[in-house]
């Protein structure tokens, strides 16, 4: 898909517009996106993810140093800011939202919301969870996706006519995208299978990754998390036989 992305913008590459209606500018930089989105560089994935953490953190209100949820996170979490040749870095949001996530750079983000529901070693598997689309190189793929994604929409922008007008106020939208991309099937389950690596190596019970699973499979599927983390109930019964059978 992005090798024909590229080919469908580099005619528009060729002459320097005005009577075909098309923005030549517009175009080739949607153009250099889908590029990018092939050969994204890890300097450059780096920081899209930091500029995009750094986004999330302006729009949301971070729970302050002292609060109980931030307090509570970094009991949890303070051990493990290494895990897996990976770095990372850990903030709590103050918002009813269910969710959680984590950025390319090593961010991870828990919302009050989610924090309210689990227990200690529940949230401990959430974290492992977002750890894992990182260690696996998930929310890598995540930013290529939305470069290929910003290009199309600069594509539809070129245009002079009133879907360009409307893909022009999209284009600020790269970071909520980045945010919001849902994992594939795939990708689930291995972040599953580190998150409960992750809360056996850290001395917790397993099974907390099935009943943390299983709160989120109960709570309202109103709530983005589950929209963009699929069929949790199903994620569970995986988890519980994978846990007894090792027994």
């Amino acid at each position: 898909m992005i090798i024909a992305v590229v080919i469908f913008f580099l005619p528009l590459l060729s002459g320097c517009e005005d009577d075909t209606g098309v923005d030549l500018m517009l175009a080739a930089d949607a153009g250099i996106d889908a590029v990018k989105a092939v050969i994204v560089s890890d300097d450059a994935v780096r920081n899209m993810a930091l500029e995009t953490v750094q986004f999330a953190d302006a729009e949301n209100q971070v729970a302050p140093v002292h609060s109980s949820h931030a307090q509570r996170l970094r009991r949890l979490t303070a051990p493990h800011v290494t895990h897996g040749g990976q770095r990372f870095n850990f903030k709590a949001y103050l918002t009813s939202e269910i969710n959680a996530f984590a950025t390319a750079d090593g961010s991870i983000r828990i919302y009050s919301g989610l924090m309210d529901r689990m227990n200690d070693s529940e949230l401990l598997f959430i974290v492992g969870h977002e750890m894992g689309h990182v260690v696996k190189g998930h929310s890598r793929k995540k930013i290529r996706i939305a470069y290929a994604s910003r290009a199309i929409r600069k594509g539809a922008a070129s245009i002079n006519n009133e879907v360009g007008s409307i893909a022009r106020s999209q284009i600020g939208g790269f970071a909520e995208k980045l945010i919001n991309a849902q994992y594939s099937q795939k990708e689930e389950k291995e972040a599953d299978d580190y998150g409960l690596l992750f809360l056996k190596s850290v001395g917790h019970n397993s099974e907390a990754a099935v009943s943390a699973l299983r709160k989120l499979a109960s709570t309202s599927s109103g709530y983005f998390f589950l929209s963009s983390h699929p069929d949790p109930e199903k994620r569970s019964k995986r988890l519980l036989a994978q846990i007894q059978y090792e027994k």
